[in-house]
């Protein structure tokens, strides 16, 4: 077996096999944030090419993403009943299908199927969930630095995809750009079939961090059968605590000020300022080159500080770029000074909100909890991708879109101070049985 073979051969260099499973789901993860950031790009080719208006469009992104947040809840339970490894290529096939049949889709219900179904369910079977379940199954130490890692893959997606893209839109067509994302999802099956395994048991060895004899101790996991109850279980338990309604709202207003706002819609809103894709695009990789460095520094940060005091101060600073990004008159220096300020923390609340549903929920509910509140998070995506279409084809601008979500972000921030401060549910059980 490859695997085994490349395990060994890393072992005597001192290197674990668990940071190229690291590897390889960092790509998977980015290969997936830049086909959810593509379709952005392509609103205006496809306004103008197929006569539809912007809001019948973005009520398509809208579905993708609310189907991408309402498929983390389940994504766990399908990796441990069918396999990481089989799970991710499935989710990588889709992906790929789902870009190259919008590429000939001639009416609306094709690119529904194409960037509805397909990429919506394709993606959230990959996603934050992907990376809990891969940093906790094989590290056990430097779980968080691997977790913070991950998510800021999302938005190197975006620095490494979108000015591609947006160049060969210019030169070549929209549907050439496609061409980057589908060779990536090609590539990255190949690797996850030949390297990727459920767990450090399979080949043999102990979790990054874990000694063997720890290891070897640890009862096997169960095999946990396919249903759809609990989830529901698990949602049902959680909306008896407040900290779910207060994460979960303000990870809506997260969606809705982020995925569904700036990362569908910021290259159309240039455009209607003058400004051509390509420079467009560099500001939005901008913005993710930044947030790649915010959400490791998140992580890092709410190991050490009080997570909800964090999220007053992201959200905060995220609702005054966004009043300030329509008066930035969308020069280089303008978009400059918002990509900073905004890309900093696009994605840095999710390390101190994972840390906040450990502490209110416990280790071994945490996830599927997490996956609810994630689920909100793109539901607000869905809602602003939808709400900010409608604005400006109604309206002829983006303006009262922004005007919202920046307004929606000092809420959160007071929102985040309003959790309560709990021990973690390993602390609160009895010290003797």
């Amino acid at each position: 077996m490859f695997a085994h073979a490349l395990s060994r051969r890393l072992d005597r260099h001192g290197i674990h096999y668990a940071w190229l499973i690291a590897i390889i789901t960092f790509c998977v993860m980015l290969t997936t944030s830049a086909s959810l950031g593509l379709p952005g790009a392509f609103l205006k080719p496809l306004t103008a090419e197929m006569g539809w208006d912007t809001d019948q469009i973005s009520s398509i992104l809208a579905f993708r993403f609310a189907l991408f947040g309402l498929m983390a809840p389940f994504s766990a339970i399908l990796m441990e009943r069918f396999g990481v490894r089989n799970v991710v290529c499935t989710a990588l096939a889709m992906i790929g299908a789902g870009m190259a049949l919008a590429t000939v889709a001639t009416e609306l219900w094709q690119l529904f199927f194409a960037w509805g179904l397909l990429l919506g369910i394709g993606s959230g079977m990959t996603a934050l969930v992907l990376a809990a379940v891969v940093a906790n199954r094989w590290f056990h130490a430097r779980r968080g630095l691997v977790i913070g890692l991950l998510t800021a893959s999302s938005a190197t997606g975006q620095l490494a995809f979108l000015p591609i893209a947006a160049w060969l839109i210019e030169h070549m067509g929209w549907r050439v750009a496609v061409l980057p994302v589908l060779i990536a999802c090609a590539i990255l099956a190949c690797l996850v079939f030949a390297f990727m395994r459920n767990r450090p048991s399979d080949i043999g060895q102990p979790a990054f961090g874990e000694s063997p004899a720890a290891a070897s101790a640890a009862a096997p996991a169960a095999p946990v059968p396919f249903t759809l109850r609990g989830p529901f279980v698990a949602l049902g338990e959680a909306m008896r605590n407040q900290t779910f309604w207060i994460l979960a709202g303000t990870f809506f207003i997260c969606g809705l000020s982020t995925n569904g706002l700036i990362q569908t819609h910021f290259i159309s809103l240039c455009a209607d300022y003058g400004m051509t894709a390509v420079p467009a695009a560099s500001a939005l990789a901008m913005m993710g080159a930044f947030d790649f460095v915010g959400t490791i520094l998140s992580g890092w940060l709410s190991d050490r500080y009080d997570s909800r005091k964090l999220l007053f101060w992201y959200y905060a600073l995220r609702g005054l770029s966004l009043f300030w990004l329509p008066h930035s008159t969308f020069t280089l220096y303008g978009l400059s000074l918002f990509a900073m300020f905004y890309g900093l923390d696009w994605i840095a609340t999710v390390p101190p909100t994972i840390k906040l549903a450990g502490s209110a929920f416990g280790r071994d509910r945490a996830p599927m909890i997490f996956g609810w509140i994630f689920a909100a998070h793109q539901i607000g995506a869905a809602t602003a991708a939808f709400g900010a279409g409608l604005s400006r084809t109604l309206l002829l601008t983006y303006a009262p879109a922004l005007y919202v979500a920046g307004g929606a972000c000092l809420i959160a921030a007071l929102l985040a101070l309003m959790v309560r401060r709990s021990q973690p549910a390993v602390q609160a059980q009895p010290s003797s049985a």
